[in-house]
């Protein structure tokens, strides 16, 4: 008896100090008297997401309740974690760029150990992203791009005879499919040197297993919250964020490319060369002269695999959206295909690299498209001491504490963009562009820690649209969606049922 006593007031004890904790942090923003809506105990201000909201509209929603509320940031549960949902576009800058070093870490869970495919340059933090991003830099410059071009203009031609082929089958086709398939060829052969065939084969193993890893998760919503707000603790008891399936694919394809790179001594000049360079080189010296070790094969395999989700999804998205736009928006695309028209014949009418530069409203549709349609809800920062907002004594930012840049609401902040819902690439001409703040627009981050393959992703979406718009007429028809539905499932902006719109041949 004495024990079982002695148990049930050691259980009491603990529940106690567990309903403290509990308390102290659903508390955290009242006690402080920072604007917050109350939390669930649980899900914090996440209530409803992958079931019936995504992460887009569960930030666009808290940032719009507290829209007018005159504060520089309000309070916002990830889960049980109080975090900063930033609203003031001053303390954006300051975050991202004037005050990167106290922000440069993002304070996303990975487990290196366990589930090393999750230890990529998108979630690492602090030396080992460092090292990591200095290593890759030169993996991305223009003359990279310039020596990948010929490779994606040839995907791209690819796609086009597919295009055809398909038109004159039935003129009403799932672009959003179509588009994924080209970027995954794209990015299969510039990242991998493998020929996916995806654009001809939709069972494709590289096709299949890129949607996947986008919604298939290894564990629910509340496993995912406990990684997230207990990361350390999540990490020693080896939580795995990577579904198994998805980990033996990339673990098998890239090792597979690796050992037949290295036997053969085939030299592609991709992004797998530099990978493997970094691999087998024991020491590498960086631009700013630092010596660092080279790449493990672990890190090598996390960056090809986040190279792939990032190229493929983000820009096949992209080109989904803008085809959308264009289609509904007939003047837009027939300006559109005027530009593309002008510039080809000042090019000999051949898609060089240069020619691409000289497509600049080709340029505003994409920007627009991205602000309209932004793919990832947030920038994630985390500070590393504690801050004081400029001009705000009142507001802090504790060492730490989680900070949310949620970019997709501002897109479509109408203070920030009147009539944000209305699609209008002027707005991206130079002259409007002038009038607005730098980081009022910000698919991509900014900053040092903005997305690296921005300029690889810029480039296979404005070659695949332009060679899109210069063959092919789109409209809408009954089968086109109208409003979109988005899978609330998927992280990044996703649709559920593809985009079909109606397709005719232009007379070349």
């Amino acid at each position: 008896m004495a024990l079982t006593y002695i148990l049930f007031q050691v259980v009491v004890a603990l529940l106690a100090v567990a309903t403290y904790i509990l308390h102290r942090r659903l508390t955290y923003f009242k006690r402080r008297g920072i604007p917050y809506d109350p939390p669930h105990p649980l899900k914090g201000n996440l209530q409803g997401l992958m079931k019936t909201k995504g992460f887009h509209e569960v930030l666009r929603d808290h940032y719009n309740k507290f829209k007018d509320v005159k504060a520089p940031f309000v309070g916002f549960y990830i889960f049980q974690k109080p975090a900063v949902l930033v609203k003031d576009q001053e303390l954006a800058k300051n975050i991202l760029i004037k005050d990167f070093s106290n922000f440069s870490e993002k304070g996303l869970y990975y487990n290196e150990k366990d589930d090393p495919i999750s230890a990529h340059l998108f979630n690492l933090d602090g030396p080992k992203w460092r090292s990591l991003r200095s290593k890759l830099s030169s993996t991305f410059t223009s003359g990279k791009m310039k020596y990948m071009y010929p490779t994606v203009v040839s995907v791209a031609n690819e796609f086009i005879a597919v295009m055809n082929e398909k038109v004159e089958q039935n003129s009403v086709l799932d672009i959003r499919d179509l588009v994924a398939r080209f970027t995954v060829d794209v990015i299969g052969t510039c990242a991998f040197g493998i020929q996916c065939n995806s654009l001809r084969d939709e069972k494709a193993e590289f096709l299949q297993f890129g949607k996947r890893s986008l919604v298939e998760k290894r564990h629910g919503v509340l496993i995912l919250g406990f990684m997230r707000t207990y990361p350390k603790l999540a990490k020693k008891l080896g939580f795995v964020r990577t579904a198994k399936p998805i980990q033996d694919f990339y673990r098998r394809i890239v090792t597979e490319t690796v050992t037949i790179r290295e036997k053969e001594n085939i030299r592609r000049n991709d992004f797998m060369d530099m990978l493997i360079d970094m691999k087998n080189k024991k020491e590498l010296t960086l631009e700013n002269g630092e010596v660092v070790k080279g790449l493990t094969m672990d890190e090598v395999l996390a960056q090809a695999f986040v190279f792939f989700i990032a190229g493929f999804e983000t820009s096949s998205s992209t080109m989904g959206y803008a085809l959308y736009e264009l289609a509904k928006n007939p003047q837009i695309q027939d300006k559109l295909r005027a530009e593309i028209n002008d510039v080809l014949v000042e090019h000999n009418k051949e898609l060089t690299y240069e020619c691409i530069k000289d497509l600049h409203y080709l340029h505003q549709v994409i920007n627009e498209t991205l602000r309209r349609y932004t793919i990832v809800p947030q920038l994630d920062r985390m500070a590393k001491n504690r801050y004081v907002i400029p001009g705000h004594p009142n507001f802090v930012i504790e060492a730490g504490q989680s900070v949310v840049i949620p970019s997709s609401a501002m897109h479509l902040d109408p203070d920030i963009y009147p009539e944000p819902y209305e699609f209008r690439p002027e707005r991206f001409s130079p002259q409007e562009s002038a009038n607005r703040s730098s980081v009022a627009w910000l698919p991509f981050g900014d900053g040092p820690r903005n997305c690296i393959g921005l300029r690889f992703g810029q480039m296979q979406a404005r070659i695949g649209l332009a060679l899109l718009i210069k063959n092919f007429k789109f409209s809408t028809c009954p089968d086109t969606p109208d409003p979109l539905v988005y899978d609330p499932k998927s992280f990044v902006l996703s649709v559920k049922d593809g985009i079909h719109l109606k397709l005719e041949k232009v007379p070349q």
